[in-house]
């Protein structure tokens, strides 16, 4: 694409191809880690979905990852979101709001993504709500759990989450479709798997309520296969594809 090309020029011939090279390779790379983690804990690998985060990527990286088949993009603030959907244009693209969702965001955020992940407070759901176009798709919306009880985290308490479920349950714009999770991160591996393992059975607990979840939100670059042994379906992987967030991403 012309975007493509611009971006190889200006990022000094090679260097560029290599960049856009590297990001094929780490998306099979981080493919074949899912798969792994699938088969060693007995479960179908086309049920995990890879969510490529992409806070502070520019566009023409996402475009990249696009073109070969990546088709859900994780975006941590609205604004940076907005800019890079109007850039790239491109169809197909599912864009989840992976970050915390301010009430004043909330209209922009509904007209904006097909994912809402870190949905904490029943005042942000039924503004997201009342927000949402008609002419679109129900938002398809996830409860963010605190599983680490940090009081510097977003999220919910589990035992807050079944009220707040069926509070969401109501809104008629809005489609719950499960739980996400950012444990606190820790070199304890038995801690790390306690951690997502409470997420899920809280997740299969709502279900034997009566919610149709399908959806369960875990695992990133550093805990992906903790996160799928214990039952995530959507992994969000940012650093394993694009490298190490720099100052130049930063300011793209």
């Amino acid at each position: 694409s012309k975007m493509r090309r611009k971006y190889v020029e200006n990022a000094c011939g090679m260097r560029g191809w290599k960049i856009m090279a590297a990001i094929n390779d780490n998306l099979q790379a981080v493919a074949a880690r899912i798969r792994a983690a699938a088969l060693a804990a007995g479960r179908d690998p086309s049920a995990i979905r890879l969510l490529a985060v992409t806070k502070t990527v520019p566009a023409v990286e996402i475009e990249e990852a696009y073109a070969v088949g990546q088709r859900g993009f994780g975006e941590n603030y609205v604004q940076e979101a907005l800019e890079k959907k109007a850039a790239l244009n491109a169809p197909g693209i599912d864009w989840h709001l992976i970050g915390p969702l301010q009430s004043n965001k909330t209209r922009a955020a509904a007209e904006c993504f097909d994912w809402v992940h870190t949905i904490d407070r029943e005042k942000v759901a039924r503004r997201l709500s009342e927000a949402r176009p008609h002419d679109a798709p129900p938002m398809n919306v996830l409860i963010q759990v605190n599983v680490s009880g940090e009081s510097t985290k977003s999220g919910v308490l589990a035992s807050e989450v079944t009220a707040l479920a069926h509070a969401i349950a109501e809104l008629p714009r809005l489609r719950l479709r499960g739980l996400m999770a950012i444990p606190e991160p820790t070199e304890d591996a038995n801690l790390q798997l306690q951690r997502f393992r409470s997420v899920r059975k809280l997740f299969d607990a709502l279900n034997e309520q009566g919610f149709q979840f399908d959806t369960l939100s875990m695992g990133m670059s550093q805990d992906l296969e903790s996160a799928v042994a214990e039952g995530s379906t959507m992994v969000r992987v940012g650093t394993a594809i694009f490298g190490e967030r720099t100052k130049a991403k930063v300011a793209a």
